[in-house]
This record gives C-alpha cells, structure tokens and sequence, in this order.
C-alpha cells in the first residue's frame, strides 16, 4: 500500500501547492525558471501516476465495509456524468453555467462512485485519497479567486448534443476496456 499512499499523497501537494502555497510555487518558480519548473511538476505528476497505478496493481486488498447493493449500478450511471464534466471543463458548455469546477467536481463524483462500488482497503485509500484532494482543490482555488462570475459564452444546443454522444462513446469505450486497465471486470469474469 505505501507506493499507492505515496502516489496519491504526491498528486495531491503538488496540485494542492498552487492553491495552498502560492508563495511557494511562485518562489520555486523565481528559482528555478518558468520552464524548468513546469517540467518538475510535470514529472512528479507522472511519477505520482505511476506510483498509483504500481500500488493499486500490487496492493492486497483488505475488507474495510461493505458497499451497498447498489452502489455497483449507482456508480456507472454517474460515470456518464463524470465524462460530461471532464468534457464541460475545456470549453463552452450549458455545465459551466451551474458548476464552478466541473473537472474537480468531476472527480469528486467520479470518487463518491467508486466508494460506493468497492469497500476494500486500496479503494479507500485511491478513492478516497483523490476525492478529498478535489474536495479540497475546490475550495482553495475558490477562495483564492473569489466571488463565482459565471461565463456568458455557452454552448449551443448542437455542440451540447455532440458532447454529450462522444460522453457516450468515451463511456462505453471504458466500460469494455475497464479490466485491462485496472484488472477489475466490470460485467462477466
């Protein structure tokens, strides 16, 4: 479990530094430079990724609780919504108009999912871990930029049908690929 607490826990201060530390990050980058510093927060982002990808394949997992029975169904149907959000964060979008940050809510959502779908140990600590990192990430950057202005520019009823088909293909695309990125069937055995 520690590579998988590690990748979580690294993720999280470096996209948290920004919102939590900004005296630091602007420091970091004044010594560093501009380009040298983006490509250490890149770097230790793929690092974090692959820590969590290593620790979830390696991780035993242990019962913590019990997932309701519908917590399975309950958790595919929002991952439609998760794909929308992800999709109404990079660009215009009737969301936009009533999320204030659809990516991090995204994952919030994406994270409720999971913990009602899976009660074991490396679930709670990859779930969880990630959901109160965007809980958190909402609220700082929400305080740090103030009031909510809401955008004027929205999609138009064309483009909001259009995201929402490819919603639909990317979920199905992950709905059949799932047990080969993740080692976890979501139908059959």
């Amino acid at each position: 479990m520690g590579a998988l607490i590690a990748g979580v826990l690294l993720w999280s201060i470096v996209h948290l530094t920004k919102s939590v530390a900004p005296d630091f990050r602007k420091s970091l980058q004044g010594t560093l430079g501009a380009g040298p510093h983006k490509g250490l927060v890149a770097l230790l982002i793929i690092v974090s990724v692959a820590l969590m990808i290593y620790g979830w394949r390696i991780a035993e997992p242990a019962f913590v609780y019990d997932p309701p029975s519908w917590g399975r169904h309950l958790n595919m149907l929002l991952m439609v919504f998760v794909i929308l959000l992800f999709g109404a964060s990079h660009g215009k979008s009737q969301i936009r108009q009533w999320v204030r940050h659809p990516m991090l809510t995204g994952l919030l959502v994406w994270a409720i999912g999971h913990l009602l779908a899976n009660g074991d140990s490396r679930s709670v600590i990859l779930f969880g871990g990630l959901g109160l990192w965007a809980l958190i990430s909402i609220f700082t950057i929400s305080r740090n930029e103030g009031a909510w202005v809401k955008p004027t520019a929205t999609a138009s009823v064309g483009r909001e049908i259009l995201g929402l088909v490819i919603a639909l293909v990317i979920y199905g695309a992950l709905f059949m690929t799932h047990r080969y990125y993740t080692g976890m069937p979501l139908v059959g055995a």
